[in-house]
């Protein structure tokens, strides 16, 4: 996707690229968020308020403590004017605890892919806030904790038609 220099689109992945693969708290909040930005995931209601509060959820429950075995894939980004809105698909093996998702759930071992959908608002170029949703029942079926037998609820099946439909082909 071509973009201009600067974009939000571009300011996005910066803020990812320091979030999972450089693993840098600082560099997440000094270059990519605002002085009072917020981040909330809506189906656990984690993250934080104000600079102080979202640097604190990055540092001791965010950044740096996402499995080994992580991996996004990216199926969509809108960009408007004030606001990006990504769609994608993280997968990781449950191995350790997954604070932002799963708090106080110890690990299971299973592996999950699940579909997320990042709203993210800008001001001046910066990251005013960060709105995340995925279907935590799909989470819950994944690792076991949830029998969708009765229920009308899915696991990895909804990361994988996702994937067929956007690209035509499984995802790996």
């Amino acid at each position: 996707m071509d973009r201009e220099p600067d974009s939000l689109g571009d300011v996005f992945d910066k803020h990812i690229e320091f979030e999972f693969d450089k693993e840098d708290v600082d560099a997440t909040m000094t270059t990519t968020m605002t002085k009072d930005p917020y981040v909330h995931h809506v189906p656990t209601v984690t993250g934080g308020m104000g600079y102080n509060g979202v640097y604190n959820f990055y540092k001791n429950h965010f950044i740096g403590k996402m499995s080994k075995d992580m991996k996004i894939t990216n199926i969509s980004m809108t960009i408007g004017n004030e606001q990006v809105v990504d769609e994608l698909i993280i997968s990781s093996t449950h191995d350790k605890e997954i604070e932002y998702m799963l708090p106080g759930i110890e690990p299971t071992g299973k592996y999950v892919e699940i579909p997320h959908v990042v709203v993210m608002k800008f001001e001046n170029n910066k990251i005013a806030h960060e709105h995340i949703c995925w279907d935590q029942a799909s989470v819950l079926v994944q690792i076991g904790l949830l029998k969708p037998e009765k229920m009308p609820v899915t696991g990895r099946e909804q990361s994988k038609k996702l994937v067929l439909f956007t690209f035509d082909q499984p995802l790996l």
